[in-house]
């Protein structure tokens, strides 16, 4: 990060940011806010986020709302990353077949680590025992 730069917060922002495009630049922002919403949607089938789930609106909502600031760094990192590549290959996908793979596996490996990582903190018994009491 070069001096004075600060990491951005906002959700919409940062990923025009990762696609190439200005900040201030809002023609394709309806676009890209549904395409985010949609990756929220499968992060929140994976277990990840607000058990309510989550979507944005405009650029006012920051990584911090989705994710609170306790969580470990790696699994925000693997969220945005997600995020940025799911609106990727849906708003500007690459051009090659061998590129599209590339960024489909990246988004399959993401998708595993996140559901091991809820799956150690989180999981329930599909299949929990029941205790009958005695007659």
């Amino acid at each position: 990060m070069k001096g004075g730069e600060r990491v951005e917060q906002s959700i919409l922002k940062s990923v025009k940011k990762n696609l190439g495009l200005e900040i201030d630049y809002t023609v394709f922002d309806s676009e890209i806010i549904t395409y985010i919403n949609t990756a929220f949607s499968t992060l929140n089938d994976l277990g990840v986020g607000s058990a309510s789930g989550f979507s944005i609106e405009d650029d006012v909502a920051e990584w911090d709302d989705f994710l609170p600031p306790t969580t470990e760094k790696v699994k925000l990192s693997n969220t945005k990353t997600y995020v940025y590549l799911k609106v990727r290959l849906i708003f500007d996908p690459p051009t090659t077949s061998y590129a599209i793979k590339s960024f489909e596996d990246q988004l399959r490996e993401i998708e595993w680590r996140l559901n091991v990582e809820r799956e150690a903190t989180d999981w329930v018994n599909p299949m929990p025992t029941v205790v009958t009491p005695d007659v």
